[in-house]
């Protein structure tokens, strides 16, 4: 009590008041940021649950502009005030108002889950599945593989996973939205379009790990076996005359026998022309971009097919499948192709010819090196006259 009274004595403010004061002093002196500060400033700053509200472009930008944007007052009726939040940068153009900040902030985060940059030269990276799936393949996937393989893709897109995901933000995806999808695919019996699918989703998720919208591959935990394809089987010398008999006069007549008597690839009878004495095809099966071509030799059996005018007009795939599915209930179109692959090994055809004439890669060290000459495959293609 004396010691109490001597400090108020002689004006001796104790550790504990003095630190009370300091305390009182801290809290009263303007910070930059706090809202105030920031408001006379002309920011507004965000909270990290709003920043998550945002699309990742967006967040990444925001976080870069230390999570805050433009704020300013506009007078409103005689004494009220309206307050503007505006991101003007980036290619971006977005503002929202308000009659308070947590209204203005409302309605800015509205606005910016869906803004996108007007200024073109500004890249717009998509974060919702459909769209983000679609910018993958467009600027990504397309030079990658063929015009017909690309459009198999679009379809598969809009057929299967586009009804599933919509738009659903691309980092929301988990393994088992994955699953079920691929799920439902398998129990109707389409085990090659589930392969397909888990091919097309594990290439756009690995795009969107690369762009910085997903951590992690939500198929990597997603257990898949591939499909186990039913290999063709050869049509017999009575099937093909069965067949030829049933198709004849028609138009599938000319495209069946290219099929059967030069193994060309369904996707590759609209690519057929004649060149002297063969039949020239583009290879669908290469994968580096380059158009190649492959050259087959005219047999005997193909001679009495070929057009007069020299053109080829192949009828559409999916009806002559059902042309050869109504002759041969027991095979398909693509068992042509494996019937002339047969005949060859039956008559000898030496395999580096074989696989030149049906297109099969030797590897890429031998694909480098090896240019069979023309007299070699018309030696070779001769054997073929005996079928």
């Amino acid at each position: 009590y004396g010691y109490a009274n001597a400090c108020r004595q002689y004006n001796v403010i104790s550790i504990r008041e003095r630190l009370h004061v300091i305390s009182s002093e801290e809290k009263e002196t303007p910070n930059v940021g706090t809202l105030d500060a920031l408001t006379k400033q002309g920011f507004v700053e965000f909270t990290e649950q709003e920043i998550k509200q945002m699309p990742k472009n967006i967040r990444r930008l925001i976080i870069l502009d230390k999570k805050r944007c433009r704020l300013r007052t506009r007078p409103c009726g005689r004494n009220g005030i309206t307050y503007q939040i505006r991101y003007r940068q980036n290619g971006y153009n977005v503002s929202a108002c308000g009659k308070t900040i947590e209204i203005a902030k409302e309605r800015f985060l509205r606005k910016i889950r869906t803004a996108k940059p007007k200024n073109p030269n500004t890249t717009y990276i998509p974060y919702t599945f459909t769209e983000f799936a679609t910018y993958h393949l467009e600027n990504f996937h397309k030079e990658r593989v063929s015009a017909k393989h690309y459009e198999n893709l679009v379809r598969l897109l809009k057929r299967y996973l586009t009804p599933h995901f919509k738009e659903k933000p691309i980092e929301k995806i988990t393994p088992t939205d994955c699953k079920a999808v691929l799920t439902v695919v398998k129990n109707d019996g389409k085990g090659k379009t589930a392969d397909d699918l888990y091919s097309l989703m594990n290439g756009i998720f690995k795009n969107a790990i690369a762009h910085g919208l997903l951590a992690l591959n939500p198929l990597a935990v997603v257990l898949h076996i591939n499909h186990q394809r039913e290999s063709g089987s050869a049509i017999t010398r009575d099937e093909e005359k069965t067949l030829f008999d049933f198709v004849k006069g028609t138009e599938f007549e000319t495209a069946i026998a290219l099929a059967l008597f030069c193994g060309l690839r369904p996707n590759e009878l609209s690519t057929a022309i004649i060149e002297n004495d063969f039949i020239k095809a583009v290879n669908s099966k290469r994968k580096n971009g380059k158009t190649e071509y492959k050259y087959i030799p005219i047999i005997k059996r193909l001679r009495p097919f070929l057009p007069k005018d020299g053109v080829f007009h192949i009828p559409n795939l999916d009806m002559l499948r059902r042309a050869i599915k109504n002759a041969l209930p027991e095979h398909k179109l693509y068992d042509l192709r494996t019937t002339f692959y047969t005949r060859c090994d039956e008559y000898g055809v030496a395999p580096p010819a074989r696989d030149e004439f049906v297109g099969h890669s030797s590897g890429a060290l031998t694909n480098t090196y090896r240019d069979l000459p023309f007299d070699y495959l018309l030696k070779e293609g001769k054997k073929l006259n005996e079928w």
